[in-house]
């Protein structure tokens, strides 16, 4: 068995409906699946009320609202990676410096960007309903949106497969 200590902590990131809560659960059981200790996180859990009451309200929330969030994400990251397992996050990290926020304490985070259209994700979207992200917010999502650069470690993967299929691809990335 690995030690998940010296494994990269993997942040499963994308818009709002790409899947990353879905993809990072099933990743992790792939993972504990081939002898890993790992752990799945949902930084959606990890939000103070009033991010997740603003956003209710479709409200976007800006970089000062999500400073208290990432820094709650770094640190349970901190803490998994610490446990043992690896930690697998799902979280949107939309732009590049809340990933580098988070690298800030796990530098060196791997990140599965789950790459889909907005034709794609909005019709995924119009089939569920999330807690506190509105539909209406998916467009301010894409305006945020800074895809990973060539210096950050990630593998961009596609969503138009099943769930099996991204995870694959992940699985087939990841260090």
């Amino acid at each position: 068995m690995a030690d998940a200590t010296r494994l990269p902590p993997v942040l499963v990131m994308g818009v709002s409906g790409s899947g990353k809560s879905t993809v990072g659960e099933a990743l992790t059981a792939a993972l504990v699946a081939r002898g890993e200790a790992a752990e799945f996180v949902d930084a959606d859990a990890l939000h103070p009320q009033v991010n997740k009451d603003k956003m209710h309200e479709g409200i976007p929330l800006t970089d000062e609202d999500r400073r208290p969030w990432l820094d709650a994400c770094s640190e349970r990251i901190a803490a998994v990676q610490a446990s043992g397992s690896r930690c697998v996050m799902a979280n949107s990290a939309l732009k590049r410096a809340y990933r580098d926020r988070l690298r800030e304490d796990a530098p060196t985070l791997f990140i599965a960007f789950l790459d889909g259209s907005r034709e794609l994700i909005a019709e995924r979207q119009s089939h569920r309903h999330h807690e506190y992200m509105p539909n209406s917010l998916l467009d301010s999502q894409f305006a945020t949106l800074e895809r990973p650069e060539s210096d950050e470690a990630f593998g961009a993967v596609a969503i138009h497969g099943s769930v099996d299929e991204t995870v694959a691809q992940i699985l087939a990335v990841l260090p």
